[in-house]
């Protein structure tokens, strides 16, 4: 029985004795598919957006109730010891307990959720889609971001009303939410990411929220140096003073826009160390 070689040279089939089979054909080698582009990094924020504000809608809306009234009974608890108007104090409280929802939310939450994903192998998911880092630390931070917004203005409003604080002011809202929201999601984000376990996580968040609870209702001028540097480190303290400002009688809005600009600033430099576990927690 004859058996067929390729001719050197010619690729094609040939008999034992080295004659070309007439109408044999080798098929050539199949050329790799090319792979698709990686997706560019707005869209794909937005799909990430979109993917986790409708699994987290029903899980998390009655958290969102759970600090909204955590930080209105705290500002009801302070009435009794923090006279009225526009003091210091007053407005330390206020501003605080408002920020407070963004922190229990954007830093606590957060800080669990991406220690759970870790540990339940859920950022071998994310790693093989082919969507930048910043576009799932963003995606997800937004989405938890945006079920702060009416927490932080029922709390503000509230607040105003019960320490008798002026109104004209809480415009300032609609910068200070989503440039807190996005310092404290990226500080949550980094610690569930760079946290061995999901227990620590979890008492890395509340330790977190603690730290927002403690350094941003109590007014600045009666704490100790030490604890004023610490304020001075946390991400959210400089959307708390510029919110406070906006309570004064004749606000700063220099001070004001200072206060957002710095927020702003510490926001990018939390996400990128978000980004950046979020690379680290991924090849791991």
């Amino acid at each position: 029985m004859s058996t067929l070689s390729a001719e050197a040279g010619t690729g094609r089939p040939t008999a034992g004795g080295g004659e070309p089979v007439v109408g044999a054909t080798v098929p050539e080698a199949a050329e790799p598919a090319e792979l698709a582009p990686a997706a560019r990094l707005w869209p794909a924020l937005s799909a990430v957006y979109r993917a986790q504000l409708s699994r987290a809608r029903v899980a998390r809306i009655p958290l969102l109730f759970v600090a909204t009234f955590q930080s209105i009974g705290i500002m009801v608890l302070m009435r009794g010891v923090v006279a009225a108007g526009p003091g210091e104090e007053a407005r330390a409280v206020v501003a605080g307990a408002s920020v407070l929802v963004v922190a229990f939310v954007g830093l606590n939450l957060l800080a669990q959720y991406f220690g759970q994903l870790r540990a339940a192998g859920g950022l071998d998911h994310y790693a093989t889609l082919p969507v930048p880092p910043a576009a799932v630390v963003l995606g997800v931070a937004a989405a938890y971001a945006s079920f702060t917004v009416p927490g932080v203005l029922v709390t503000a409003l509230t607040g105003s009303l019960l320490f008798q604080l002026p109104l004209t002011g809480l415009w300032v809202l609609l910068a200070v939410i989503p440039l807190s929201g996005a310092a404290l999601a990226g500080l949550g984000a980094a610690l569930g990411l760079l946290a061995p376990r999901p227990e620590l996580a979890t008492v890395c968040g509340q330790l977190g929220m603690s730290a927002a609870l403690l350094l941003g209702v109590l007014p600045p001028s009666g704490m100790p140096l030490p604890l004023q540097w610490a304020r001075d480190l946390l991400p959210s303290t400089y959307g708390v003073e510029a919110l406070m400002a906006t309570f004064e009688p004749a606000p700063d809005w220099g001070s004001v826009m200072v206060d957002l600009g710095v927020c702003a600033a510490v926001g990018v430099v939390s996400l990128l160390l978000a980004a950046w576990a979020y690379r680290h927690a991924a090849r791991r």
